[in-house]
Order: structure tokens, then sequence, then C-alpha cells
């Protein structure tokens, strides 16, 4: 009996006349979905409604609690079992010394390893993961990696339902897109709308990875949940969204996820250059301050403390008109240059600061700290 989540009307009627069941009855899978489409099946109206159904039990629900440093009445400790509760002192609403954060995940393993952002997680002292079946587990971070914002967790139980990979490679603006998640805490609510753009650069929320932008609503809480396809595949992590608009949402591909998630997984140490500096192009306005020529070299406008590029003796104000011996006139002139180089590689600037150096500067490893953004939602 062929199955798909897409039947047409004679099918069903077919169906009807043999006495069999309703596939409506039947759990989908997103190979009933791939083999619709290939098929050339017209997407149909319970079409969303099925892929949804199919992935929704490799999806979770994720809450993290974090230890407050103050307590809600100051000067007072509390004893420990008032600690997780919200209470009234005086007529007031006190909050209680503990946190709490929700966003979302999904399964890639079935011995229960799942997938999130590291902002879901970063700073939790206790992680509770929920199920579609509604139970309750307690979490372990295997590893996060503040350079991509991807945490992997892990639960202890087996044979669970994962969530299929597909690629972001190929996706392109214009095509269908799903989100589910828990925005808010409404877990498992299932969004739909188009790709609005891929490989788009949004530096107020991670300058070190190109985001797919979608319009499917995401909202506080969708964090970590997967953006799939009408294959019922996961090609990105949604990640943050533009606060003062309406539904521009941006996700870390999966091809990036994956990559991410398999070293974690692993434990493997992720190797990134780092030198630790904010740059500028030196437009009119800046050579003018520095006396070069415009669109001669890159300005430097900070330098990290504890950086390879403070050890090293770069400077703000620093003008770098080559690397190497390669002449840059763009910050990703001089990013793709440290990016091509290894940890411990040296590499050599040249600058101008009131005359010319050259200075040695040893790639360091990319620290492990929260990726910061304006927009994130937690």
């Amino acid at each position: 009996m062929w199955k798909t989540s897409n039947f047409l009307f004679t099918s069903i009627l077919t169906l009807m006349a043999l006495g069999q069941p309703s596939l409506a009855e039947e759990v989908p899978t997103p190979a009933d979905v791939a083999a619709a489409k290939v098929s050339g099946i017209p997407i149909m109206s319970n079409t969303i409604a099925d892929i949804a159904q199919s992935v929704a039990p490799a999806v979770v629900n994720i809450e993290g609690f974090k230890a407050r440093t103050q307590t809600a009445i100051p000067g007072i400790d509390l004893p420990l079992p008032f600690k997780n509760y919200e209470y009234y002192f005086n007529g007031q609403r006190m909050q209680a010394p503990e946190s709490h954060n929700t966003g979302s995940g999904f399964i890639v393993r079935s011995d229960g390893y799942i997938v999130t952002n590291a902002h879901v997680v970063r700073g939790a002292n206790k992680i509770k993961v929920t199920l579609n079946d509604k139970r309750v587990f307690d979490a372990k971070v295997v590893g996060t990696d503040g350079f991509s914002d991807i945490a992997v967790l892990k639960i202890d139980l087996d044979k669970l339902p994962v969530a299929n990979m597909g690629t972001s490679s190929t996706i392109r603006p214009g095509e269908f897109a799903i989100a589910i998640g828990s925005p808010l805490g409404f877990d498992h609510t299932v969004t739909f709308g188009i790709i609005s753009a891929v490989n788009r650069a949004v530096t107020d929320i991670n300058g070190n990875i190109n985001f797919i932008q979608s319009d499917v609503a995401i909202n506080p809480g969708n964090s970590g949940g997967p953006l799939l396809n009408l294959n019922g595949e996961v090609i990105g992590v949604n990640t943050a969204i533009q606060s003062h608009a309406q539904n521009i949402g941006f996700s870390i591909p999966i091809d990036i996820a994956k990559s991410v998630a398999n070293d974690l997984i692993d434990h493997k140490t992720i190797q990134r250059p780092w030198l630790g500096i904010a740059m500028l192009v030196v437009d009119e306005a800046t050579s003018k301050a520095t006396g070069r020529e415009v669109n001669k070299g890159v300005l430097i406008s900070k330098v990290i403390e504890g950086s390879p590029a403070k050890s090293s003796g770069l400077l703000p104000a620093d003008v770098i008109e080559k690397i190497d011996g390669l002449e840059v006139s763009t910050p990703k002139a001089v990013q793709d240059i440290v990016k091509a180089h290894k940890v411990s590689d040296i590499i050599h600037f040249s600058v101008f600061r009131n005359g010319n150096y050259n200075i040695p500067v040893t790639i360091g490893q990319y620290p492990d700290k929260p990726v910061t953004g304006r927009d994130y939602e937690n």
C-alpha cells in the first residue's frame, strides 16, 4: 500500500472502497512528505500539519535555572525551602532568587543528545528538558561553542525519536519553512513562512557566521528550536529576532550547527583563529583623522584585553596596511587572512603608527564566551 502525507481524493475513495483504515490516522514521516514531492503530488492543506506531527516528537522544551547572586529581600537570607518560590513581603510581590530561562531544542541522536543555542543554557546550574509526551528529564551540558552559539545537551534516555538533518547549502529565498518551538513557554508551537534571505550578515547578533533569514514567526523561547523544510528536515537552528519588526528572524545554518555539534559530542577542541581586534574601513573621515589615503589600509578601533593582538603590541588607531606582505583595505580581508591560518601560527602585520612598524602576531584560540546581541531571545 502506497502511503503519503499528501494523498489524492481518488486514493481516499479507493481506500474507503477497500475497507482499509484511513491514512490520516497514521503518523506520517518526513520520508512520506519527500516522496509526495518527488511524485509531483501538490501540497495540500494537511502538508504542514503532517510535517509538524512527524517532527514534533524530536523537538523538546528546555528550561535553564540559574541562582541569583542576591536575595530577594536585601540583607535577609532565606531558608532553602523558600528559595524557589515567589512570595509577598509587606504587601509587595518579591521575586525568588533563582532566574528561569526557556528555550527549545531538537534530538539529534537516539541516545539522548540534543542541539540548542548556547545562550539558552549559558550559566544555568540546572537544566530541565521536557519531551513532546510531557516527560521531564534532567539534562547535562555536553559542550557549548560561543563562536557559533551552539550547545549540545544530554539526557539519560535511549530509543528517542531523532530529527532528520537536511542541508542549508541549497536553500533559496522564497522556499517554504516551518518552525517548531516553545515561544513564551508555549511548547511545540508550529509556525509557517518562507525563507527571506540566505547568507545574511547581522553583526549585532553574531558577526562570526551568516544567518538564514525567514519570516516564520519566532519569539522568545524559540531559541534553539528547528527551522524545517517541506521534507521535514532541519535546515537551521532558530536563534534571534529583530525585536522592533514583524517576523524578521534569524537561524544558524544547519551545516554549521551539525559540524559544531558533532565536534562537541566527540569532545573535540574546535580550533578557531582569533586576534581580538575591532576594525573600521579607512573612509574619508578616518583618513583625515589618521592622515592616511582613503581606502588605504584598515583602522584598528579596539583591542580586546587579554587577546593575542593585545599581547603582540597592536594598538587602537593603528592602520593595518599589509599582512604577510598582502595589502588589505577591508576588515573582511583581514578576517579572511586570519581564518586561513591555524591557531598558533605567526603572521606579520605592517602597520602605520606615526611611522611604519612590522609586528608579528601569534594567532590565538577564540574564547568560548557568550555571543552578544541586542535582539537575542532567551
